[in-house]
């Protein structure tokens, strides 16, 4: 099947909900999208943009292909030319002098959006004046999902999680056997749908199939502390592919599923899993959906680690070796985690050669924002994973860590594809290796 024929059945299948799939009526819904979302914020950013440039070299898609269609920029175009014609101070006039935008403009737009931007943000931290261009491209997707433009198998996951209530292959009756799967594979008790805990654990896609070591460490860490914490079937998942397919309804379903699992058992911290987008997805724009402050606080895993390494609650083994840390971009770059991480890997007693350049200005992995989820996208992703590869070798280090499964999907593929020998391992792994005590302490 062709890309074109492969858009063609994913909009058939998104606007059979809405009674029609015509051009027309595909092209008003992304316009009245776009408008829809013009608020004065992202207003004044498409008007600020000064032409300079400096947000190409930021883009890793750019830089690895030097290709001036990735240019960050320019990957809102059409997002930009929508507000000029339809909102703008200068509206009328445009109206005069320049076309509509087209679904044919659109169907080119979409590889730029979800192929080529993780919406990791760096882009924003050379630009001159602080356009948030990730932002700006996850507003747009919202249009190209009424557009019915979402590469297939992004937004086929998102179908599954809006009809099943999960992107696994879990549905929440099924959760419970799966716990029990993993309480005896790996040795660990999972306490499940306690009425009342003072930790609301959620996990991410893959945490109950090819990544279930993760889950059980997180379980063997949290019991080791004795936390009084559980999961709910109603709300274990954090992953969010609404928010990375443009899905608005289905971004604010997935969210409060964990906002009411947390609130039914009296959570004081819902705990976030090691994936960037969750943490973007609940920490920062949750309470939007939710309508007031959360009644309790919400972290990530790496902020939980350092947090509980720093004030004595969790302690480690000293071990050695050299290793670099991945910041991710989500809860870097964008959320500031960066002191936590590296807390746990000074308790652990690892020699950290910092990235060049690190911290906030970090290149972005290249799996984020739903790319990884775009098969049509892997070529690119490898090439793009190239910058990465050669960060980590500059070190000399012997490991790379990081605190997101996404990284780690990335890492992986990008592994095998060009046979790279560095090895990657999750926070979570690490510190559940080297536990200061022996045993489950349930």
């Amino acid at each position: 099947m062709t890309n074109k024929a492969v858009r063609k059945s994913a909009t058939k299948t998104s606007f059979d909900k809405q009674g029609s799939d015509s051009d027309e009526k595909r092209l008003e819904g992304a316009i009245s999208s776009f408008v829809r979302d013009f608020g004065r914020t992202a207003a004044l950013q498409m008007e600020a943009c000064v032409h300079c440039g400096l947000c190409a070299e930021a883009c890793h898609f750019y830089v690895a292909t030097k290709d001036p269609k990735y240019t960050p920029i320019l990957k809102i175009e059409p997002f930009k030319r929508a507000y000029k014609r339809e909102v703008g101070p200068l509206a009328p006039l445009y109206k005069l002098f320049s076309r509509k935008v087209r679904l044919s403009d659109l169907e080119q737009w979409e590889e730029l959006i979800y192929d080529s931007c993780t919406m990791c943000g760096r882009c924003t931290m050379v630009c001159p004046m602080g356009i948030d261009i990730g932002s700006l491209v996850g507003l747009a997707r919202h249009g190209m999902f009424k557009a019915g433009l979402v590469p297939d198998r992004l937004y086929n996951i998102a179908k599954h999680a809006e009809e099943r209530g999960t992107s696994q292959s879990a549905t929440p009756s099924e959760f419970v056997a799966i716990v029990s799967e993993i309480e005896s594979e790996f040795g660990v008790t999972i306490p499940c749908d306690r009425q009342s805990a003072d930790v609301l654990v959620t996990i991410s896609a893959g945490q109950l199939e090819g990544h279930r070591d993760s889950f059980a460490n997180t379980a063997k860490i949290l019991n080791h502390m004795k936390i009084d914490w559980t999961v709910s079937k109603s709300g274990f998942e954090a992953t969010n592919f609404g928010m990375l397919s443009g899905n608005m309804d289905l971004q604010e379903k997935l969210t409060m599923h964990q906002v009411e699992a947390a609130i039914e058992c009296g959570a004081k911290t819902l705990l976030l899993p090691e994936c960037g987008h969750a943490y973007g997805a609940l920490r920062w724009r949750g309470e939007g959906w939710y309508g007031k402050p959360f009644p309790f606080q919400v972290l990530h895993m790496s902020e939980f680690l350092g947090r509980s390494v720093q004030s004595g609650a969790l302690k480690v083994k000293k071990t050695d070796g050299v290793v670099t840390y991945h910041d991710p971009c989500q809860t870097g770059r964008r959320g500031g985690v960066f002191d936590e991480p590296r807390a746990v890997l000074d308790a652990l007693g690892l020699e950290l050669r910092e990235l060049a350049p690190g911290q906030e200005y970090n290149w972005c992995c290249g799996g984020g924002g739903g790319v990884l989820a775009n098969e049509r996208a892997r070529p690119l992703r490898a090439e793009v994973f190239k910058i990465k590869m050669k960060q980590v070798e500059d070190t000399g280090a012997d490991k790379v860590v990081s605190a997101c499964h996404q990284c780690h999907i990335q890492f992986s593929q990008g592994t095998a594809h060009y046979n790279w020998k560095i090895p990657y391992e999750n926070l979570v792994e690490l510190v559940a290796a080297n536990l200061d005590g022996e045993g489950e302490q349930t």
